[in-house]
């Protein structure tokens, strides 16, 4: 579903519960965070959170890890630690038990990987494949990663390349390379674990992941929900291997023209930004990486930090208070 139709299909379940009128719910509908967040005291708060996709790689166990991660990356995103897990699952009648079975047993072992324990779930008969998790996890409520939490001056922090939509799309064509599906695979099955922890230490209090509206989307979000300006530096966001070779072939996802027809409007591009670079910025990902605002002071060490961890981390931009606010600039 198209960000516009979502948006329009959930108003009339925000009027039914008002931002408000349960003051324990931190974050909930009228908020549109990553995750929904309950306070149950001065230190803790639950998060809660769900999601599910057909299978983006061949590999039943592949994409159960993906999913996983995928569904887990919510939790980060809000700056939590996932605890529990439920499978949320939809299979044909006609798909092997042994192929079932591999993907969830490739959605537990990456929930072990997170030292998050899968606890049940539900599955039901589907056309198509569909897996995911429904996740619990906790958070200090005064040290909540938000949407709202952008403030002018901030750099933005991307923790992990874009362009694994493109390569799947290649991929289901027959046209991908061996060297692109590995490393589309490889940044969709990691955690973002590790970049949640490091991120959290240096003052972040914006913060989304990077998933099916796009980087643009999701950018946006931040822009829109903090009432501030955002530049985007387009040479300095990095890609996967592969990712430039599946674009200049034309294998964009259905979303990319979504994305872009409901978001566009609220983008300005430099003259010198080439097609390719625009429409990438717009294609949907695939447990994407973690868009942080960090502080400007800690930006040098916590982008060190994360590299040392591991995590393929780049500054991409800032908050520009000469911007208008919910807008974006892609130099």
């Amino acid at each position: 579903m198209g960000p516009e139709a979502l948006a329009q299909v959930l108003r009339p379940l925000a009027e039914l519960f008002p931002a408000g009128s349960r003051p324990e719910i931190l974050a909930g509908l009228a908020a549109g965070d990553d995750a929904a967040v309950y306070r149950l005291d001065d230190s803790r708060a639950l998060l809660f959170t769900a999601d599910f996709f057909t299978p983006v790689v061949d590999d039943p166990f592949e994409f159960g890890a993906v999913a996983a991660a995928n569904s887990l990356s919510d939790v980060y995103a809000m700056g939590g630690e996932p605890v529990l897990a439920l499978n949320i699952a939809g299979f044909p009648s006609s798909l092997p038990a042994d192929m079932i079975e591999r993907i969830f047993r490739g959605g537990a072992e990456k929930a072990r990987e997170a030292g998050c324990v899968v606890v049940g779930g539900h599955t039901i008969i589907s056309q198509e494949p569909l897996y995911g998790l429904a996740v619990v996890g906790f958070a200090d409520p005064k040290k909540l990663f938000l949407k709202t939490g952008v403030r002018p001056g901030d750099s933005l922090l991307l923790t992990k390349p874009i362009g694994v939509g493109v390569i799947t799309t290649a991929l289901k064509k027959g046209a991908a390379s061996p060297q692109a599906v590995a490393a589309a695979l490889a940044s969709m099955k990691s955690l973002n674990r590790d970049a949640a922890r490091i991120l959290a230490q240096h003052g972040v209090a914006g913060c989304t992941d990077v998933t099916g509206f796009s980087l643009l989307g999701h950018a946006l979000e931040l822009a829109t929900k903090s009432g501030v300006g955002l530049r985007l530096l387009s040479p300095s966001v990095p890609l996967v291997v592969g990712a430039a070779q599946a674009a200049d072939a034309g294998a964009f996802p259905g979303g990319t023209t979504r994305n872009r027809a409901a978001f566009e409007g609220s983008v300005r591009f430099a003259p010198a930004v080439p097609e390719r670079t625009r429409a990438l910025l717009f294609s949907p990902e695939t447990s994407g990486g973690l868009l942080a605002a960090v502080p400007r002071g800690e930006t040098e060490a916590c982008l060190s930090r994360l590299r040392a961890a591991g995590v393929e981390a780049a500054v991409v931009g800032e908050a520009d208070d000469s911007l208008p606010a919910g807008t974006i600039s892609v130099d």
